[in-house]
Order: C-alpha cells, then structure tokens, then sequence
C-alpha cells in the first residue's frame, strides 16, 4: 500500500477586524490556530505547537490565503533568518516557566481547563449519558455556583452571535441555545427523580470561533463563552451550593441510575 505523506493546511482568515491563521492535518483534525495580531498561539495538543509555528512561518513568508505542506518532522529546524521572522510575528518558543505554563494554558483543551477546579471544591464528570438511547452530556460541573452542563461548539473562523434566545453562525440560524437549554433542563429532571431537592441546572455553551454578544443575559438563559474564559467564569459566579451539598449532589450524579441505566 502506497505511504499517504502527512500534511498540514493553513488558512488565513480576516473578519469583523480580526487577523488569525488556522492549521488543520489532512485528515481535517484541528491543530490550532495563530492571532497574526496579538501572537497568541493556541493548540490542541502543546506537543503540536512547533509544526503550527512551523506552518505559520511558512505560510506567511509565502503570502497566501491558503496553503498544504508536509507535517514539519521533529527535527526541523528554521533558518536564523526565518527563526528571527517568526519571532517578530508569533513572539519566541523558548520562554521561562513563567511563559511556557501561560502558553500551555493557552492551548489547553475545554476539558482539561474544567478539570483545574476539582482543586476548588468543584466536581467534574465527563460524558454523562442520558438514558439508553446514546446521549451524552459532554461535561457536567458540579460546585459552590451550582450545577452546569457544558457543550462545544466548532465554528474556527466563522463569525458566532447571540442575541437574547437567538444565535446565527455566519448570518445563518443555529439551534445550540435551544438544544443546549433542553439538555440542562433533562439533567435536571432526572436529579430531582433521584431526590436531589432543588437542584436547578444552567447550561453553558463554549463557542470555538469569533463569538459576538449581543444585550443582556437572562439567568435563566445559557451562558455562550470563548474557550479562554474557561474556568475564569465559573470562579466569578456567585455562590450557590454549599461544599457537602455539592459534594452529595455529585454521588447521585455518579451512579448510573440516576441517569436511567
């Protein structure tokens, strides 16, 4: 069987005043993306960080809207003359600890930041299922500001707005409150069925994408945020829960009963 060669596409996107690079493998897997005006630099996995680096420096020196190029290998090295370009353009990938635990933060997944506040006193479960039917809830966070589901949404490069109950990708409509808001409400009906008395649950929605907020924001309604805002938000909601509730809340929400298993 003949080697399929690996390769990296990057493509440049400017919109709504912003200037970012996306890099995506040629199986259509994200490797991250490049802010062309700040220099952040985020990955999916920090071990990809210097082929996107790689990608970018290549894409910029040849000022195109979009390039395919072999996955840099682990070797690579850049010319001092592109090493300096990149520099200039991204900021440098030799930092102390100080800067490297920032740029992992950075770069790190959804999951891996909501993990953090288990050292807060908060309980974190992933793939919740909902019944036999295959349902998942992507992650469930229990803690001192009450109980929330929390979805992903992938839209790199596409303009996201949300409106009072109402969100459009790119001008077009989207479902994710809804869905999102009748998910929160089935966790929180099968809670009280397994006796956990006033439990109200919220959802929160975590949009991969240029993400614009329009008025205000009902409590009642999901809370739409950018992945860097994860687990800033959670920290800055007021208290709800105390720890032994949470904490009991949790147990029930760990048996696969309550989830009609």
């Amino acid at each position: 069987m003949p080697h399929v060669e690996e390769v990296l596409t990057v493509r440049r996107w400017r919109r709504y005043g912003a200037d970012r690079l996306f890099v995506t493998q040629g199986t259509g897997a994200r490797v991250g993306s490049v802010d062309l005006q700040s220099g952040e630099v985020v990955v999916e996995d920090p071990e990809l960080e210097g082929s996107l680096r790689k990608a970018a420096q290549e894409f910029l020196r040849n000022d195109v809207t979009e390039l395919v190029l072999p996955v840099p290998g682990p070797g690579a090295a850049l010319s001092q003359e592109d090493e300096a370009a990149l520099r200039g353009w991204l900021g440098a990938p030799d930092e102390g600890p100080d800067e490297l635990a920032l740029r992992r933060e950075r770069g790190s997944t959804v999951r891996a930041r909501l993990d953090r506040l288990t050292d807060e006193d908060w309980h974190v479960l992933h793939g919740v299922p909902l019944g036999r039917q295959g349902n998942r809830v992507a992650h469930l966070l229990i803690g001192p500001a009450g109980i929330y589901t929390v979805t992903e949404r992938f839209h790199a490069g596409q303009h996201v707005v949300v409106e009072g109950r109402a969100m459009s990708v790119d001008g077009l409509p989207a479902t994710y409150l809804r869905d999102a808001r009748l998910e929160a409400e089935r966790v929180q009906g099968m809670l009280l069925a397994a006796a956990c008395a006033g439990a109200s649950v919220r959802a929160v929605i975590v949009v991969h994408g240029e993400l614009e907020l329009r008025g205000p924001v009902r409590s009642e309604d999901a809370l739409v945020v950018q992945r860097h805002d994860v687990p800033a938000l959670f920290r800055l909601l007021p208290p709800r829960l105390g720890g032994d509730r949470a904490k009991a809340i949790a147990q029930v929400a760990r048996r696969r009963a309550t989830w009609g298993l």
